[in-house]
């Protein structure tokens, strides 16, 4: 009968020690987890570029059309409409402290603000730009504007309207093509056509 301790006669018997078990190499899943990060940050941020690229695309679109003189446009909390275009003028003013000339000349642009949700809102002429014919963006002269406004910000309740004139210093001969209307610095904007 054999001993189950000496398995093969004449070989001596082997202490039992467990194996260590073992081991496994880290740096390939380390590496393998690096890489797919590096993937769905990077699928992340071409879908987050393309998205923005669309949005763009189609802001620049809804912003270069141009609705028909005298329709009201909104952008964000704001209704507006134009509802004169006066000829160019070299000087605005009664005032002397006021008065204000053109670098080249002005034009001045009448408009109703219309506040279009329910809690107040505040108005800044300084927000709006005039487009010319050739697409060459400027900046409404708010020093001039004062002339004509009692100031140069509003607080609209909701429902209530303001007329504001608008007034942009532009070189003269320039055909004003349309304005761009804006509830904030940072809107999409939208065109009123003034041809």
């Amino acid at each position: 009968m054999s001993n189950p301790h000496y398995p093969n006669p004449g070989v001596p018997p082997q202490p039992y020690y467990s194996q260590p078990p073992r081991k496994r190499k880290v740096w390939p899943w380390v590496l393998g987890g690096f890489v797919l990060a590096v993937l769905v940050l990077f699928g992340g941020c071409a879908a987050l570029l393309t998205s923005a690229a669309e949005e763009v695309a189609q802001n620049e679109q809804t912003r270069s059309s141009a609705a028909p003189a005298g329709t009201e446009v909104r952008d964000g909390k704001f209704g507006f409409t134009v509802t004169a275009v006066d000829p160019p003028v070299r000087t605005v003013g009664d005032n002397e402290f006021l008065q204000q000339t053109a670098q080249g000349e002005f034009i001045l642009v009448s408009v109703d603000v219309t506040n279009t949700s329910d809690v107040a809102q505040h108005y800044f002429g300084s927000d709006q730009k005039l487009i010319d014919d050739q697409g060459r963006e400027y900046a409404n002269d708010t020093a001039a504007e004062l002339n004509f406004n009692d100031q140069l910000s509003a607080a609209i309740n909701p429902g209530n309207n303001v007329s504001m004139v608008l007034v942009f210093d532009v070189p003269p001969g320039t055909v004003p093509a349309a304005v761009e209307f804006h509830d904030s610095a940072f809107s999409n904007g939208a065109r009123v056509a003034l041809k």
